[in-house]
């Protein structure tokens, strides 16, 4: 059975992504039956972002309300969180911008659930990555804080300079039908090299291989090219 951050979880992950980030998020009900679900199948590494929908209508905020009602449910799921990203100004690596990020993500998912893995959503290139590394490592890591970090989105170089600055627990990245470049980039043998698990997401292509869209008119608008 596969395991982060030392504790054991389905070979299958949950995203949480499609609750929140779409014009009108999924209610609690239905949001809550799928959570369970997941749990039921042991779906138990969860994926969300800060980022993923408003301030106020997120990964984070719909969680707290699940462990809320659920709070024996959060021992059984390791939860990764991706942040120190905006929609609008991109990455932000800084030490102010990881407090920043971090800080809001604990604070919105409240007190019933540890951030297990931690994610800069993207390298922020104004800032070292040592720096980024470093305010992870010692501000939240170290302090139990969070359980550990995570990298998203990165090149081989990237996963081998990273691992030479702290422990990587996972490297986030694409790998589906549409998108395997990872297995000749270096990616996954970086990933193989320093035994860090490699969480794949999209691996069915964002539903593309379900039948359910047929042609481009299918397709929610925002995700439609122009």
């Amino acid at each position: 059975m596969p395991q982060l951050v030392g504790q054991e979880v389905g070979p299958h992950g949950f995203g949480l992504m499609g609750f929140t980030w779409r014009e009108k998020p999924i209610g609690d009900e239905q949001a809550f039956e799928a959570l369970r679900a997941a749990i039921a199948n042991n779906l138990t590494f969860w994926n969300g972002g800060e980022f993923y929908g408003t301030q106020e209508a997120n990964s984070l905020t719909l969680l707290n309300r699940y462990f809320e009602k659920y709070p024996e449910d959060a021992d059984k799921v390791v939860l990764s969180i991706k942040g120190a990203f905006s929609t609008k100004f991109g990455p932000d690596g800084s030490p102010e911008g990881i407090r920043r990020s971090l800080d809001n993500s604990i604070a919105l998912l409240g007190p019933r659930k540890k951030i297990d893995i931690f994610e800069c959503a993207r390298c922020d290139p104004n800032t070292p990555l040592e720096v980024t590394l470093g305010v992870l490592d010692k501000e939240y890591v170290q302090t139990g804080k969070i359980g550990g970090i995570s990298l998203s989105e990165v090149s081989a170089a990237t996963i081998q300079k990273a691992v030479k600055i702290t422990k990587i627990v996972g490297v986030e990245v694409e790998l589906s039908l549409f998108s395997t470049d990872v297995l000749t980039n270096d990616v996954a043998a970086a990933c193989a090299e320093h035994d860090i698990p490699l969480i794949a997401y999209s691996p069915v292509g964002r539903g593309l291989l379900t039948g359910r869209f047929k042609s481009r008119e299918d397709l929610p608008e925002a995700h439609r090219a122009s």
